[in-house]
């Protein structure tokens, strides 16, 4: 987790340690790059744990939406101490008012390193925050979930549910069983296929009592999209009980009568879950962010009692870093294209 070379003069014999042409990784270029969750993990922790020393930037990020909600768009930079990467990440979303099938969503991110001041990538990003969410998630649950928790509960079947439960049982393996929640069969058939595929040993059950399976699981990951009827309560909680929130499928009670609060990031979970605020607007105060309990310094859980409430609004810091290992893996397979931008 400590590279400081420019990948990008590493890419090839003969680019000169000058050279300022950007490498652009495309959604088919990144699609064939072998990684291991168990990589994606450690990647994402490392993150966590230079911010948490220090050594990181993760500013708060920029928003932009227009006055009917049709589309939301958001402006990121960021800095990663142990790798000397900055990097700016852009995402827009439109067709917040339609369908799945008509949304438009569109996400990129550009790393340069900091120590040669050269770039070094400009990348789709839908594959990296397509791993490193559920990753982050996982480390919450590990860090967060009662001693000896068994029962997970994954809501929704979209990009987020899919990998859910493959990254969950990466970070607490001895997790026995693993329920489902949702309406598409096309993504309960996706979800199924994930799990086989990285735990073939393993079982999925599908729920359809929400309230029922959400008072036997100990985990919580609601990944629903905007659209769904999805709204766990806090008094459907078993005592231990942890709710981690990445999408939809959780009501505005399982924050606010938590026991315990945890966020990726307080000011981004104001800017990003509105939708869990109280009828004034507001928030309950946040115990901990998540960055020192990675490091040690504050507890994700006090008692084995407590209700806890999980935010996961991803902070940049990650995606560079994730996005800077997928550099590294394409520039050594040659992937890409040298792009003469700023000549």
């Amino acid at each position: 987790m400590t590279e400081t070379k420019n990948p990008a003069a590493d890419a090839a014999p003969g680019i000169p340690a000058d050279d300022t042409t950007l490498r652009v990784l495309s959604t088919s270029d990144l699609a064939g790059i072998d990684i291991t969750l168990t990589d994606v993990v450690d990647t994402v922790e490392g993150a966590y744990r230079t911010l948490a020393a220090g050594r990181s930037d993760n500013p708060r990020k920029l928003t932009v939406r227009p006055a009917d909600g049709h589309s939301v768009s958001y402006a990121m930079l960021g800095r990663d101490g142990s790798r000397n990467v900055v990097a700016f990440k852009t995402s827009y979303k439109n067709g917040l008012d339609k369908g799945r099938a008509e949304q438009h969503y569109y996400t990129a991110l550009t790393l340069y390193d900091d120590v040669t001041g050269l770039p070094v990538a400009m990348m789709d990003c839908g594959r990296i925050g397509a791993l490193r969410t559920p990753a982050v998630s996982a480390l919450l649950a590990r860090e967060c979930a009662r001693p000896g928790a068994r029962s997970a509960l994954v809501i929704g079947t979209g990009t987020q549910g899919r990998l859910a439960l493959p990254f969950l049982l990466t970070t607490l393996p001895d997790l026995t069983r693993l329920m489902l929640s949702g309406t598409h069969p096309e993504g309960i058939a996706a979800v199924r296929e994930h799990l086989r595929t990285h735990f073939p040993d393993r079982d999925l059950e599908i729920v359809t009592d929400l309230r029922a399976a959400a008072g036997d699981a100990d985990i919580i990951l609601a990944t629903a999209g905007g659209h769904t009827t999805a709204a766990v309560e806090a008094d459907w909680l078993k005592p231990g009980a942890l709710t981690v929130l990445v999408g939809h499928g959780l009501a505005p009670s399982t924050l606010h009568r938590a026991d315990r609060v945890v966020a990726t990031s307080e000011a981004q979970m104001k800017v990003t879950g509105t939708d869990m605020a109280d009828a004034t607007g507001g928030f309950p105060a946040v115990d901990t962010e998540f960055p020192p309990v990675i490091a040690g310094v504050t507890a994700g859980r006090r008692s084995a009692e407590e209700r806890v409430f999980a935010y996961n609004s991803g902070l940049v810091v990650t995606d560079i870093a994730l996005g800077h290992r997928f550099a590294q893996l394409a520039i050594d397979q040659g992937l890409g294209q040298q792009v003469p931008l700023w000549r």
